[in-house]
């Protein structure tokens, strides 16, 4: 595989796994599959964000929550990823292991894309953002591990930014399609505690940005305030902005201050 992602002049997209992909299914052919969009050179901060968009675990709001996001972050100097994950049919914990082998693609060539493997994050919208909170909080899948050079690699993110996301899988402010997109209608109480992503945050989860609105009706905004809370709790540093206006799923629509927020949050982790 030629793993230049300017190539050409442009992004990059290949399959997560070349060979053996681990729970492998007829469903969703292509997938999973990552989109890799390089800075310039002038430009290149060295950090790097894997995008995962939303759909309630149960399509892909690619275009705009996903390669729209990597074209914005990479004119800015941040190498950004989007990653298209497995979904329903396909249940927990596969979305959970495209998403580390994806973290562990991009630490694999760190060197060859001008990557500081200490600067790699992901981020997710809704659904998504439950997806990049899993990442963030759960232990590596070991259903994942084929044990190739990838692999050797950490899955742990170094800093996450859930934008609209979905948190709670357990409370009165669950989205309870992607719940059960995800888990299944009949999930096992305990899967389901364990997945409300308050629960999972520990001293170990990385630094967060959590964006949501307070108009948000699709996934309110209490999903993000019981992920920060988790946050200040296990004293983990965090950043929490609920706009006033517009409802859920905005992207970067009408050029959504969050977006700047977002950019000067980044330029506090280096």
């Amino acid at each position: 595989m030629n793993t230049d992602p300017l190539h050409n002049g442009l992004p990059l997209t290949f399959p997560l796994w070349s060979e053996n992909t681990p729970l492998a299914g007829e469903a969703l052919p292509g997938l999973p599959r990552l989109t890799v969009y390089l800075p310039s050179e002038e430009l290149r901060s060295g950090q790097a964000m894997i995008t995962c968009p939303g759909g309630g675990y149960g399509h892909l709001s690619t275009p705009k929550e996903g390669h729209r996001i990597a074209r914005f972050l990479s004119s800015h100097g941040h190498a950004a990823a989007v990653l298209e994950n497995r979904y329903a049919p396909y249940q927990h914990p596969i979305p959970l292991l495209d998403a580390q082998r994806a973290i562990r693609t991009l630490r694999h060539y760190a060197n060859e894309w001008s990557i500081n493997p200490e600067q790699i994050g992901i981020m997710g919208f809704s659904a998504g953002g439950h997806l990049a909170g899993t990442a963030a909080t759960l232990p590596q899948a070991q259903e994942g591990i084929v044990n190739d050079s990838i692999d050797q690699q950490s899955s742990r993110p170094d800093f996450a930014a859930l934008i609209y996301p979905v948190v709670s899988l357990n409370t009165p402010c669950t989205h309870f399609g992607s719940r059960d997109n995800l888990l299944g209608a009949d999930a096992d109480p305990k899967l389901i505690e364990q997945l409300s992503l308050e629960n999972a945050v520990n001293e170990q989860t990385p630094p967060t940005l959590l964006v949501h609105t307070n108009e948000d009706e699709g996934v309110p905004p209490e999903n993000s305030i019981l992920f920060y809370q988790a946050l200040r709790k296990n004293k983990i540093p965090a950043e929490l902005h609920i706009y006033e206006k517009e409802g859920h799923g905005i992207g970067l629509a009408k050029n959504h201050p969050w977006g700047r927020a977002l950019l000067q949050w980044m330029s506090n982790r280096l």
